[in-house]
């Protein structure tokens, strides 16, 4: 267990929180799970940045598996182009993870300040990503979720890839050899993760480095949407739009590597070789012969779920991504899904800000007045009728579930199983009543977008 402390430095005013050898300093960014902070070694004053990481967050929103994941991923990779794990560290409430400090910023923010770059400067960017993804796969990682927010530029020019929670080793690949879950972000994501039939990992992340290198050449994403099934409509057709001024080398690269067929679609081993690529290109030096030298607390370990308390009711939402968030809607499209909606016959969906505790305590309490006995389970709520005081007959079923979009979007689902409808009309009316739900469709629906 590492000993944290406060330490009172002498000539500066406040605190500065002590972590091992580490002094913590100011903020350097904030995720779904804490903060990054920028530290430092007090012995030898080398600059680190620390993630802190909030156990009850990570167990709320069963991400155990992803962060455990993300560690172990870390600590096999050692390449100039990958963001380095150095140590772990861990108290009852909190996870430190030890990081490579890269001081520059994202490429993102790169992108949005000075628009799109020369030709020679973005392919050395590319050279670099190209790099430390192909490493990563030689590795057996595949990132999932490569994307201008996950790529680190230093002072020098030189990129770190961050970021690999989503990332897939090969003990998560299926019989098949092939990978099966839908994740990544909307802009960057490969077809064929959208179709559901198993992807591989090295050909999905050769698309998302496509995109990153039109962004870098262009200034814009080359499929973008506000509505995602329009979006991945234009992803299916892989049909992008060439700036008359691209270099034709680029084009040509860039056509190859947006190929909606994975079959066909060029591989790392064949962007290395292309002329338009090799040009002023000078390989990375990996650092594979250095020790194994990540130590990881022991603590890290310890995020084993506890038994949800029946009389405490459910407060952890189910966490859902844009993918799935599609599937619940009819006909794969959006636009009209976060409008209030007319209460159906049989489900009724609404967004909202507030928490996954408030939402469910005023459903529960809304059931209670209208004489709906309730039950807590899994994360659900489960209303139910009964016909003249018999528990063993029931005139109305109704299933309440809160799913979470991110750390402040909501969708809360009334689902009716069995039973008759005016009850059901008459306990979703007053529940979006009670709640308030007018929200703006176009507000959210950009607010999805962004955060995804």
């Amino acid at each position: 267990m590492v000993l944290v402390g406060r330490k009172k430095r002498s000539g500066e005013e406040g605190m500065q929180l002590q972590l091992g050898k580490y002094e913590i300093g100011k903020t350097l960014g904030e995720g779904n799970f804490g903060k990054v902070k920028y530290a430092k070694d007090v012995q030898t004053g080398h600059p680190f940045a620390v993630k802190i990481l909030e156990k009850t967050r990570i167990k709320n929103l069963n991400f155990s598996d992803q962060i455990k994941r993300e560690i172990a991923t870390l600590k096999i990779l050692k390449h100039p182009n990958v963001v380095r794990l150095h140590e772990v560290l861990a108290s009852k409430t909190k996870i430190y993870m030890i990081l490579e400090y890269v001081k520059g910023g994202e490429l993102f923010e790169t992108i949005a300040s000075k628009g799109k770059l020369p030709e020679s400067e973005g392919r050395k960017l590319f050279q670099q990503l190209i790099d430390g993804v192909s490493y990563c796969h030689d590795k057996g990682v595949y990132h999932r979720d490569l994307k201008l927010e996950n790529v680190l530029v230093d002072t020098k020019g030189r990129i770190k890839i961050s970021d690999f929670g989503l990332s897939a080793l090969p003990q998560h690949l299926r019989d098949d050899g092939l990978l099966h879950t839908t994740c990544g972000s909307p802009n960057y994501v490969a077809p064929e993760i959208l179709n559901n039939r198993g992807y591989d990992g090295a050909v999905s992340d050769t698309w998302s480095c496509g995109v990153i290198l039109y962004v870098i050449l262009t200034g814009y994403l080359p499929f973008d949407d506000r509505n995602l099934a329009v979006l991945y409509q234009k992803i299916f057709k892989g049909d992008v739009q060439m700036p008359k001024w691209l270099p034709l080398g680029a084009k040509n690269l860039i056509k190859r590597i947006l190929d909606p067929n994975p079959e066909t679609r060029i591989t790392m081993a064949e962007v290395k070789v292309d002329e338009w690529f090799k040009q002023d290109y000078t390989p990375a030096i990996t650092n594979d012969e250095e020790e194994d030298d990540v130590e990881i607390d022991e603590d890290v370990l310890s995020l084993h779920e506890t038994p949800m308390d029946s009389e405490r009711g459910p407060v952890s939402p189910t966490h859902i991504n844009a993918f799935e968030l599609i599937g619940m809607s009819s006909s794969l499209d959006l636009s009209g899904f976060f409008e209030k909606e007319d209460v159906s016959e049989r489900k009724v969906r609404f967004t909202s800000t507030c928490s996954p505790r408030k939402l469910l305590e005023k459903i529960e309490d809304t059931a209670s007045q209208m004489g709906l006995g309730v039950q807590k389970k899994n994360g659900k709520l489960k209303m139910l009728q009964d016909h003249k005081g018999q528990r063993k007959s029931f005139n109305l079923s109704v299933i309440a579930e809160v799913f979470e979009i991110n750390t402040s979007l909501y969708v809360v689902e009334l689902r009716k199983t069995s039973g008759e409808c005016s009850v059901y009309r008459q306990l979703c009316d007053k529940v979006l009543k009670d709640l308030e739900v007018s929200p703006s469709q176009e507000n959210l629906a950009a607010k999805l977008l962004e955060e995804s």
